[in-house]
C-alpha cells in the first residue's frame, strides 16, 4: 500500500487526559498521600459521613425511619415526614430546593461537594485507597509500589473490596425496603424467596467494585456531568483551590532564591504526586480538579521545609490570585439565595396545611346523568381517598350545597393506614336546579375523617337543560 498519500499523525504536545498515556493507554494512578491539616479535616468528614450512612436506616423519628423510600408502596419517609405520590407540589418545591442550594454553594465555595462530600471521594479516598496502600505496601505514603505485589496480597485486597461493597449494596437497599425486611431477609430467608432484592444488591454490588477497583478517578473526569459544568456554576468570584503564579513564578530548584529571581516554586512535583485525578493544579482551573486540597497540604509541606510562607497553593478565588478584589455578594449569589428562601416559605406553607388525608373526585364511568323513577337526577362520582396517617380512619362524606343537593346510600368509609380506595358515591337533585342553571351547577362536597380534619371539594353536575316531564332511563 502506498504511504504517500497518508496524512502525517500529529503527536500530542502533552496528554489529553490526566488518565491517558500519549500513545493511548491508560494511565493507571497510585497518588502519593500528603497528611497535612485539610487530610485530617477531610477525614473527620469523611467518616461522619459513612457513618451517618450507615447508621440512618436504623434511626426512627416519630416512629418513622428517619429516610425511607419505599417506592413499592409509595410512601417516603424524611426526618420523621411521611411523603406520598399526592404531595407533588412538596416533592417538586424540595427538589428544586435541593438544585438550587447546590447552585448557590457551588457560586460561593466551589467544588466543595466534590473534595468533601461525595461518595465517590469519601470512600475512594478514605476507604479503598488506605486498604489498597495496606496490602501493596504503601500505607502511610501512597504511591506506585516499588516492587512486584504477592498473588496472595491481591485475592485479599479483592476479596476486603467485595465485602465492603456487598455491605454497601445491602445498606443501599435497606433505605428502600427498611431494616426489619433487610434482616430477615438475609439471615431468616434464602435468596430465592426474594429473587428481585438479591439480584438488585449483587448488581449494586458489582458496579461499585467496577467503580473502585477500575473506573476510579475515571467516574470524575469522564463520566460525572458536574466538573463541566463548572463554566456555568462557577465566577472569578468563587473559592477555587488554585496556584498563585505571582509568587511562585518562575520555578527552579536552589537556594538563594531571590538572587536567583525565583519565584516560591521549587518545581518538586508534589503537587502533581499527590493529585487523585492526575493534573497539575499550576496549568490554572481545570474540570478534573474536584478540590481534594491534596496539592494544599503537599505544597505547604514543602514550603515549610524551605522556610517560605504557606500558601502557594492555597484557597482562594481566581480574582484574587490575580491580585484583583473579590466580591461575595453578586448576584448571582442574591438570586439563589432569594429563590432558595422563597422556595423554602412555599415548601412550609404547603407542609402546614397539608392534610392527613386527600381527596381526589373523578367523574363516573358511562352515562353523565340519569333521572331516576322518582323523578330525581342522579349523577355519579368515584371519591378516590388516601389515608395518609399511621392509623385507621373514617371518613365521613356530606353534601354541602346546593341545599337541595342530597347523597344516595352510605356516607362512610373506613380506610386503613396507608390504603388508596376510590368508591362511587351518588349525588342526587331535583331537575330544577339543572334547568335554572343551563343543565350544570357546582356541588361542593365535604369530607371528614375521625381526627376530625376535614376537607372541601368542588365538582360540576349535569342534568337536563329544559324541564323533564317523566322519568328518563338516561341522558345521553
Amino acid at each position: 500500500m502506498d504511504d504517500s498519500n497518508q496524512l502525517p499523525v500529529l503527536q500530542a504536545e502533552g496528554r489529553v487526559l490526566s488518565t491517558l498515556e500519549s500513545d493511548g493507554r491508560r494511565r493507571w494512578l497510585y497518588p502519593k498521600l500528603s497528611t497535612g491539616r485539610f487530610w485530617s479535616r477531610r477525614r473527620v468528614v469523611a467518616y461522619s459521613l459513612i457513618a451517618v450512612y450507615t447508621l440512618l436506616p436504623f434511626i426512627k423519628i416519630g416512629g418513622r425511619p428517619a429516610i425511607q423510600l419505599d417506592i413499592w408502596n409509595g410512601r417516603f419517609s424524611l426526618l420523621g415526614l411521611q411523603f406520598r405520590p399526592t404531595d407533588l407540589e412538596l416533592l417538586a418545591v424540595f427538589g428544586l430546593m435541593v438544585g438550587l442550594t447546590i447552585f448557590f454553594l457551588t457560586a460561593i465555595l466551589g467544588r466543595v461537594w466534590c473534595g468533601w462530600a461525595c461518595p465517590q471521594t469519601v470512600y475512594l479516598e478514605f476507604v479503598f485507597r488506605p486498604i489498597e496502600r495496606l496490602f501493596m505496601g504503601t500505607a502511610g505514603k501512597g504511591g506506585k509500589p516499588k516492587q512486584q505485589v504477592a498473588g496472595w496480597r491481591t485475592a485479599a485486597m479483592y476479596l476486603a473490596f467485595f465485602l465492603i461493597c456487598l455491605h454497601l449494596a445491602n445498606t443501599f437497599l435497606s433505605y428502600f425496603v427498611g431494616v426489619a425486611a433487610m434482616n430477615e431477609w438475609i439471615w431468616s430467608q434464602p435468596p430465592w424467596r426474594h429473587p428481585g432484592a438479591f439480584l438488585l444488591v449483587m448488581l449494586v454490588t458489582g458496579l461499585m467494585l467496577f467503580d473502585f477497583c477500575y473506573w476510579r478517578e475515571q467516574l470524575c473526569i469522564i463520566g460525572c456531568p458536574y466538573g463541566r459544568f463548572q463554566s456555568v456554576l462557577l465566577d472569578r468570584s468563587s473559592l477555587v483551590v488554585g496556584y498563585d503564579k505571582n509568587r511562585g513564578e518562575p520555578r527552579g530548584h536552589g537556594r538563594d532564591r531571590a538572587e536567583k529571581g525565583l519565584g516560591s516554586c521549587v518545581d518538586c512535583g508534589m503537587c502533581v504526586d499527590v493529585c487523585p485525578t492526575g493534573i497539575d493544579i499550576r496549568d490554572g482551573l481545570q474540570l478534573e480538579c474536584v478540590n481534594c486540597t491534596q496539592c494544599i497540604d503537599a505544597c505547604d509541606s514543602v514550603m515549610d521545609r524551605i522556610k517560605q510562607p504557606r500558601g502557594l497553593i492555597r484557597y482562594s478565588s481566581q480574582l484574587a490570585l490575580e491580585g484583583k478584589p473579590t466580591r461575595i455578594v453578586r448576584p448571582r449569589v442574591l438570586i439563589y439565595s432569594g429563590v432558595i428562601v422563597l422556595l423554602a416559605g412555599v415548601f412550609v406553607a404547603l407542609l402546614v396545611g397539608r392534610k392527613g388525608f386527600d381527596v381526589t373526585l373523578l367523574r363516573g364511568m358511562g352515562r353523565p346523568f340519569v333521572v331516576t323513577a322518582s323523578g330525581d337526577v342522579e349523577n355519579i362520582v368515584r371519591v378516590k381517598l388516601v389515608n395518609r396517617v399511621d392509623e385507621e380512619r373514617t371518613y365521613r362524606i356530606e353534601a354541602v350545597a346546593p341545599a337541595s343537593l342530597r347523597l344516595d346510600g352510605g356516607a362512610e368509609l373506613r380506610i386503613a393506614s396507608g390504603e388508596t380506595v376510590t368508591e362511587p358515591v351518588h349525588l342526587l337533585a331535583p331537575p330544577e336546579a339543572f334547568v335554572h342553571r343551563g343543565g350544570t351547577f357546582e356541588a361542593t362536597l365535604r369530607f371528614t375523617d375521625s381526627g376530625g380534619e376535614t376537607i372541601e371539594r368542588s365538582y360540576n353536575l349535569f342534568g337536563p337543560a329544559t324541564s323533564v316531564t317523566k322519568p328518563l332511563e338516561a341522558v345521553q
